[in-house]
Parts: C-alpha cells; structure tokens; sequence
C-alpha cells in the first residue's frame, strides 16, 4: 500500500529527475507514434488502444541505457505519450465535416488550435478533482493502477517472484506484434496480394445470408483487449444485422435485377440496418450514461467545491497541483483559443457580423460549459470503470444532440434557414463544436487515471500535469496531417477525395458516421427515425437482459448493449476478428488455468501483461504500416500515379489470396498464443 506523502516527512524520491529534455523528446517521438497509430484505428473500426502501457515499457527499455534514468522519468514519458494517444478521439466526430461536403479536407491550423485547446482544457477542468477523486478516492482506475504496476516491475520495485514471473520489459512483445501486423498489413494494403477480407454469401429462399470474415491482426489484437464478454456482444450484433435484419429485408424487398447478391446485401445493410445499429448504440449509450448518473453528478459536485477551495492544499511534493492563477490563466488562454477558432469557422460563411459574433460566442460557451461538466463526468467515469469503458461515444452523442438543437434554435429565430447553405453550415458548425467537446472528455478521461498512476509511484502531480499539457500540444500537432494523409490515400465512407476511387479501402469512420448522419436528420427534419426507433427497440430489449443476467449471476455475466450495437453497425469484415481476438483471450486464461496449479494468479497476470503488449505491437505495426502506405498512395496520386501503387495485380488471383489471408490469420493467431502461453511458464 503506498503511503499518502502528506502524513510523512520522508521523501524517498526527492532528488529524482522527472520532467527532462530527453524523456519530453522521448515522449514526443511516442506521441508521433500512437497518435498516428490510434487515428488509423479509429477511423477504420472506430476503437482506440489504451498507449499507456506500451509507452511505458518502450520509455523503460529506451532510457535504461540513460544516466541517471528512473520511475518518476519514465511516468512523465507516459503520461505524456498516453495524453497524446487519448486526443485522436477527436476523430469520432471531425471527419463528419468531410462527410457532410463542408470542408474538402482538415485546415492545419483550424484543427490543430482546435484539438489543442480542447486537450488543455481537458487537463485543466479535471486538476481540481484530483485531490478528492485520486487520493481520497476508493475508486479503482484500472488502466492507472496496471500502468503503476509496470513501471514498479521495470524499477526492480516488486518482490523477488514476482520479478521472475514478469521478467522482461515487453518491448520485445510489443516489437514482435508490430512485425507480424505490419509485415501481414503491407501485403495486403501495400502489395495486395493477400485478401484483407473474405466473404461466403448464400440464400434461403429469397433471403440472403453472409458467412464474413476479416484477416486483421490489428483488429485481433483489438478483440484481445476488448475481452470475452464484448466479444460475445459484438458477436451478437453480428447475429442480429446478418442473421436476422438483412436476410428479412432481402426476403420481403425484391432484389433488383441488375444488382448481384452480395452487392444487393450490402446495400440494405448500408440504408436499413445501419440505422437499427444506430438506434442501439443511442439508447446504449443514453442509458449507460443514466446507471452513471449518481458518481457523474458526484464529479461535479466535488468538481464545484475544488473550485471553491474545498479541497485540502499540501505542502508537500506529491501533493502539488498546478497553481489556481496558472490554472486560471490556461483555461482563459484556451478559451480565446476557441472562441478564435470558432471566430474563423464562422467568417468563412460571410453572415452578418451581428449574427456572426452572436454565433462565435453561443459556440464558445457551449464548448466550455457541455466541456467542463462532461470533464467532471468523464473523469468520475474513468475511475469507476476505466478509459477503455467509459462512454465517450455517448458523450459525444449526447453533445451532438445538444449542441444541434441549441444552434437549431438559434438558426430559427435568426431566420438563417431561409438559406439552405445555412443549414448546411450549422450542421458543420454543430460538429466542430462538438470536436471541441470530445477533445474535452477524452483528455479528461485519460488525466485522472495518469494522476492515479503518479500517485501510486509518487510523482509530483504539476510536474505530470505540465507533460499532460505538453502531450496535447504535440498530438494536437500531428493530427492534421494524418487526418489529410489518411483521407487522400484511401478516403471516408461517404467522403473520397478524389471520382473513381477503391471505395472497399476507404475508411469507415462509424463514430463521425454516425454523429453526423444524427445532426444532419435533426437540421433536415429526415431523420430515418423508423429503422432508429427499432434499433432503440432492441437495445432496451437487451438492456433488461443484461439487467437480468447481472442480478441472477451476482454481475458475473453481462451484456453490453454498447457493443452489441457496434456488431450491427460497424462492417462485418471488421467485428469478426475482434470476435476471434476475445475467444482467443479466453482460451488463453483457460489454458493456464488447466494447465498450471501453482502461482495461478501471477501466471496469469503476467500472461496478461505480455498479452497486452503484443495486442498493442499488433495495433501499432498494422496502423503504421497503414500510414506509411498512405503516404506512398499520396506521393504517387500527387505525381498522377495510381491509387494502389505497390500492387502487383496478379491475374486470377483473388481466391488464392483469401485462402493467403486465412492462413495468415491463422498463423498470427497460433504465434499470438504462444507467445502469452510461454510467458505464463
């Protein structure tokens, strides 16, 4: 148990170095890494990686080599490569601009001044909190205590066995995923001579059925992180959409004659059951925002006193914040930042100046508020549950909705609606807006669990929360550019830059999809509210059983609603080795389990470190690979080359290069056992 440093004298890390210029550079160059990582998986799955841990052990095994190198150093370069990877969230609603025909790519100042004073402020709403929700707080924070816990083994600061069942410092692992990802991932994207999918589509009777699959190593890795119960939920989702929804629709709507089978399916999924997804996913989210109600109402609550100067102040060093006049002048700094961001959103749709600046500051305001209040919510959230499960999805649909109806009123009474070009500016509007609140949550989600990680390894808190600050800065950064890499080379679903492009490679974007097609209903008055309100339907049906199944197993057994929504949602060839990648992890700890009868519990904690590390290398290695090939596809469009300029278009090949694709999954999954199992030895 650690001690509260505020009782005692005794300093044991006084004299260590924390917030240094190589550890910052260091952090830098992770930042650049996740950040670019976590962007390419959200938009082609719409779930990003915890980089906490990964960016710690790669800071341990790097700066080891360093003098002078310790624990406290190696926090600061996690803390600040995690706030970094936390802020591409953003991409759940940004891309919705293109989607919606506004913007034609991402302004690098715009989004950069966005995200950043978004990130800022994030850290900023959640320092009051820290002193009430961290150290005087029974709350768990899981991904902060498992980060806490890494950094302790890489120090030497564990007992003699566990030293010996966590041996290693998991770079390895994570390197080792990176290659097999990136080398399976440049011979599908790059090369493609390896299927990234495959699909077995057949009919009973009129209605049409599909047996998918998707041969990512990302994605499986993804699945590994997600666990068992979400892996059945999304498993779920699959039934429903292409067990039940399409094949109904196909059986009751004639198939047109020039469409074939699998298009014809495709599409109904796309118009129909989509919707239905959508509609599960809002009321998931609706409702896992209601069950948190109590302890985000008490994050506020404690949010309010902090500012107050309810909180106790310390003297000492484990006990310091950054200081109110600092906090005070980066929270006013940021939100000029905004309402300057929002000041030149606006000017671009020449309005008249009163409406304009009336515009610039409902806007500001918004952010600021919807911010601040979600910041007290998200953070309560994270402690409770975790950033991995904290609905930061239903946040931004929630913000969505606000900010859409507020700017629809507005809009109204300032008769801009007159103008259909209006319309569609405050749809824009609305999503930029809500870009700024996501950066907000997120960051806030992520703060507190890095706090708790100090915290548990005493760390000064200013100092972690200068490198929060620095990890906005940096990420904040580098988002545009990758945003505008990713969408020139392969395009969004409903935005490709450039006529006759692959549409099977454009990304998919499910988050800012989804939010935008929700702010586009509200402002057209279009919504297809029909197929919604059934997909609301059946996530209050699975609501009560998963009600059911927590009181009558003692909340042993669950079903997320969130996720089955995801697995009517999000495309089939993406949830399915998400699937393979939560049974993967269960046969895993059920192996160990069987297998060994002594030390069970630290075999499987260490199986579990090791097996998250190599699930992040295979995130890491398949997402760079990703933007590396993005960025050949752009030099060779910009040179008026071809869209897949690796390719090598070997005739007659695609049946050989699913079966390619299979064995190579295949394989990754047998290499991804192994690998955990002999960690448990």
């Amino acid at each position: 148990m650690v001690k509260n440093m505020s009782t005692t004298h005794q300093d044991p890390y006084a004299g260590y170095r924390e917030l240094t210029l190589r550890g910052m550079v260091l952090g830098a160059l992770i930042t650049v890494i996740f950040t670019a990582s976590n962007v390419y998986l959200g938009l082609k799955v719409g779930l990003t990686f915890a980089s906490s841990i990964p960016a710690a052990v790669i800071s341990m095994a790097i700066l080891k080599f360093a003098k002078g190198s310790n624990i406290l150093e190696n926090n600061m370069v996690q803390t600040q490569a995690s706030a970094a990877g936390t802020l591409s969230t953003i991409i759940f609603v940004l891309p919705g601009l293109l989607m919606a025909g506004y913007w034609s790519g991402f302004p690098f100042w715009q989004t950069t001044l966005l995200c950043m004073a978004g990130g800022i402020l994030g850290v900023i709403f959640t320092i009051p909190l820290r002193y009430a929700m961290v150290v005087k707080s029974d709350l768990p924070y899981p991904e902060g205590v498992a980060a806490a816990e890494i950094l302790k083994v890489g120090s030497g600061e564990h007992n003699e066995e566990e030293e010996k069942q966590t041996s290693g410092s998991g770079i390895k692992d994570i390197a080792a995923g990176g290659i097999l990802a990136g080398v399976l991932s440049f011979l599908t994207g790059g090369l493609r001579v390896v299927a990234d999918s495959a699909s077995y589509w057949f009919k009973a009777g009129a209605a049409i059925f599909q047996l998918p699959m998707g041969f990512s190593l990302a994605l499986l890795g993804a699945g590994y992180l997600v666990g068992l119960t979400g892996g059945i939920a999304i498993l779920v989702g699959i039934l429903i959409a292409w067990g039940g929804a399409v094949p109904y629709f196909s059986a009751t709507i004639p198939q047109p004659t020039d469409m074939d089978m699998a298009a014809y399916g495709m599409q109904l999924w796309k118009e129909k059951v989509r919707f239905i997804g959508a509609g599960t996913i809002g009321i998931a989210a609706i409702w896992t925002l209601i069950t948190l109600l109590k302890p985000m109402m008490e994050g506020m609550r404690l949010s309010f006193k902090a500012i107050r100067g309810g909180a106790e102040v310390s003297t000492e060093r484990v006990e310091q914040d950054l200081s109110p006049q600092a906090m005070i002048l980066w929270a006013l700094g940021m939100m000029v930042t905004l309402g300057f961001c929002f000041y030149h959103f606006i000017a671009a749709a020449q309005m008249p100046a009163g409406i304009a600046w009336a515009l610039v500051v409902v806007c500001t305001l918004l952010a600021f508020v919807i911010g601040f209040l979600v910041a007290a919510a998200c953070g309560y959230m994270a402690g409770l549950v975790g950033s991995s499960s904290s609905p930061i999805s239903g946040i931004g649909i929630i913000s969505i909705l606000t900010i859409s109806l507020v700017l629809l009123l507005v809009g109204e009474s300032a008769g801009l609606f007159a103008d259909e070009g209006n319309r569609q500016f405050l749809l824009a509007l609305t999503l930029f807006c809500g870009s700024a609140v996501i950066s907000i949550a997120s960051i806030s989600n992520d703060n507190l669990q890095d706090l708790k990680t100090g915290y548990l390894v005493k760390a000064t808190p200013r100092l972690q929360q200068i490198a929060l600050i620095i990890g906005c800065i940096v990420g904040s950064i580098v988002i545009s550019p990758v945003l505008e890499l990713l969408y020139q080379a392969y395009g969004f679903t409903g935005a490709m830059p450039r006529p006759n492009m692959d549409v099977s490679q454009a990304l998919a974007a499910p988050q800012a999809t989804l939010m935008t097609t929700i702010a586009q209903g509200i402002f057209a008055h279009n919504l297809q509210w029909d197929y919604i309100f059934f997909g609301v339907g059946i996530g209050v049906t699975l609501i009560i059983v998963d009600l059911v199944l927590k009181k009558s197993s003692s909340a042993k057994l669950s079903l997320p609603v969130l996720a089955v929504g995801m697995g009517i949602y999000l495309p089939p060839s993406v949830n399915v080795p998400i699937v393979f990648g939560a049974f993967l992890a269960a046969w895993i700890k059920y192996r160990i389990r069987k297998r060994y009868a002594d030390n069970t519990d630290l075999r499987l904690k260490n199986a579990d470190r090791i097996g998250t590390l190599f699930a992040a290398g295979l995130i890491v290695g398949e997402s760079l690979i990703g933007v590396i090939l993005a960025f050949i596809i752009a030099v060779s469009v910009t040179g008026g080359g071809s869209d897949a300029p690796l390719a090598l278009n070997l005739e007659n090949w695609d049946t050989v290069a699913s079966w390619l694709g299979l064995a190579a999954f295949v394989i990754g999954m047998v290499i991804f056992a192994k690998r955990v199992f002999n960690s448990a030895r």
